[in-house]
């Protein structure tokens, strides 16, 4: 059977989007012909939370599932990709290629529902195209922050490609313009690109469904009121902003008010056990939190902190929205909803992760931007001003492009070559925990074992009490006294102690000595660095 022509295109489109996704993605994270983990510099600290949520599952026993840098209670951390990827794993594959395919996948969907997206509505091919390029390569003006180090000359162009930072990181590196525009967002949560694939795939089916609401039938009813349902464990953020969404439709939409109003119920109704079973955070108290990152806030601060960072964005977005059609207006309240919600409330303990809300702002963004160069260009007077228009948009996007296919990378040593993680993961039981060596990259998590507490900014920015737990931790490493350690040990249901020497936990003094003399080894590395002491054997002596 021969495929519609624009099916077809479609297809091609993904394939070159995918081909694209692929390169970026490989290049920041792979696994290298010795069977090691090369991981990039500007991922390395988010993969070290992400890697052992893999693991968890490939090599472990996750299920009910928890945090596996912090073993005990419920997750509290959306899981679904990671799984998906650890599925992957387990038939076999490596785990660069396992979380590469499928984060390729997802992010080269990303880019077909935004083409597709920006086509249908503004029943333009450029305006899909236009899009999708605004998206990649962002209109912020961070490319004032490049300038100021590098004066434009003759050099620039090399400069540009062989630039190895990104010009503004903020919060991080105290400037204006925040870090969370550039690709880097998505190669490092790699989750991010199917939670927003599938918003963008539902907001599509109800807007459509606002002008025809014969197309909204049972069956996408039930569906919608499933997928919307499932999202705690896909995306908490996104799941959130999918109810934001919905309830604006049962405002503002009468012809389709009772199905909206069936897809909130049925969608809360399937959401309940999965929120109920992640808890509470610990930490969030402050729900409301006017400005974002914007510190002091005045009007002034507010205005200019975005314009820095949405750039021209702002007025031909607006511009674009005076060029829509009144029924197409109405999704510019969906995505400004979005940035208010942001702007106003603290959806977490950390309030950067706000910038989840912004992301889909964006994109919105980009979509009535491109109609409105699309727009412009079919005018005879005005075809200069997408000359001009156009670079200044995709700039910053195309310098903060560079530093990550400049980047270079840290070695993680996996299984088979890494000993210590091998013994683990032959010897040990699948399900139990480990007092870790180490924060960051520990071999009982590599060979997918919960760990009692990995770099707390990772646990804590979920929503769990690290400092309590830190606190056990030192006094366990540096007890002087066999039974008080044993005690805290089983206290805290830990199975293993994992032990290196030097030690690299920070802040952390280990007794060396105490375990040497009173805890019987069960296994040591070659190079001796790394010692794994067994509890309950240790512990009845």
């Amino acid at each position: 059977m021969r495929l519609p022509r624009t099916n077809t295109r479609i297809a091609l489109l993904f394939f070159v989007f995918f081909l694209f996704s692929y390169g970026l993605m490989s290049k920041t994270f792979h696994t290298d012909s010795a069977g090691n983990l090369k991981i990039a510099t500007k991922v390395w600290s988010d993969f070290a939370a992400t890697l052992p949520l893999i693991r968890s599952f490939s090599f472990g026993s996750n299920i009910p599932p928890q945090y596996p840098i912090f073993a005990g209670p419920p997750i509290r951390y959306h899981f679904i990709f990671f799984y998906l990827v650890s599925l992957i794993e387990r038939s076999g594959l490596t785990l660069g290629f396992s979380l590469n395919i499928l984060s390729s996948l997802t992010f080269a969907g990303l880019l077909t529902i935004i083409f597709i997206f920006a086509q249908r509505v503004f029943k333009s091919t450029q305006a899909g195209i236009l899009t999708v390029i605004l998206f990649l390569f962002n209109g912020s003006l961070s490319f004032i922050e490049f300038f100021k180090l590098h004066p434009v000359s003759m050099k620039t162009p090399y400069e540009i490609v062989t630039n190895t930072t990104f010009p503004s990181f903020g919060p991080y590196d105290g400037k204006l313009v925040s870090a969370f525009w550039n690709l880097n967002i998505y190669t490092n949560q790699r989750h991010l690109a199917l939670a927003y694939t599938v918003f963008l795939i539902v907001l599509y089916i109800l807007y459509s469904a606002r002008l025809n609401p014969k197309s909204l039938t049972l069956q996408k009813t039930l569906m919608l009121s499933f997928i919307v349902g499932f999202f705690p464990f896909v995306h908490l953020a996104v799941f959130g902003m999918m109810g934001i969404m919905v309830a604006l439709f049962f405002v503002t939409s009468s012809l389709i008010r009772k199905k909206t109003f069936i897809i909130g119920l049925l969608g809360i109704i399937f959401a309940a056990p999965q929120i109920l079973y992640m808890g509470v955070s610990s930490g969030n108290s402050n729900l409301i939190k006017p400005g974002y990152l914007v510190d002091p806030l005045t009007t002034f601060s507010f205005i200019r902190y975005w314009i820095y960072n949405l750039g021209l964005l702002i007025p031909l977005a607006l511009l674009g929205i005076k060029f829509s059609e009144k029924k197409v207006r109405y999704l510019f309240l969906i995505f400004v909803t979005l940035f208010v919600a942001g702007n106003v409330f603290k959806f977490s303990i950390e309030m950067s992760a706000n910038h989840k809300f912004f992301n889909l702002f964006v994109i919105g963004l980009d979509m009535f931007t491109a109609h409105a160069l699309v727009t412009l260009w079919k005018g005879k007077l005005t075809k200069a001003l997408v000359v001009i228009f156009l670079p200044l948009l995709i700039l910053s996007g195309v310098i903060d492009l560079f530093p990550i296919l400049n980047d270079s990378y840290v070695t993680a040593i996996d299984i088979p070559n890494n000993e210590m993680a091998t013994f683990i993961k032959t010897k040990t039981p699948r399900d139990s925990t480990f007092l870790n060596g180490s924060f960051l990259y520990d071999s009982a998590s590599i060979a997918g074992r919960s760990i009692y507490l990995g770099w707390p900014y990772f646990s804590w920015s979920a929503g769990y009490d690290t400092d309590s737990r830190y606190q056990t931790m030192k006094t366990i490493l540096s007890s002087i006294s066999h039974e008080e350690t044993c005690i805290l040990l089983r206290n805290e249901n830990i199975d293993y102690v994992l032990i290196r020497n030097p030690s690299p936990l920070e802040d952390v003094t280990v007794n060396y000595s105490m375990f040497e003399i009173s805890f019987d080894p069960l296994y040591k590395n070659s190079t001796e660095d790394e010692i794994l002491y067994r509890v309950d054997t240790s512990c009845n002596n």
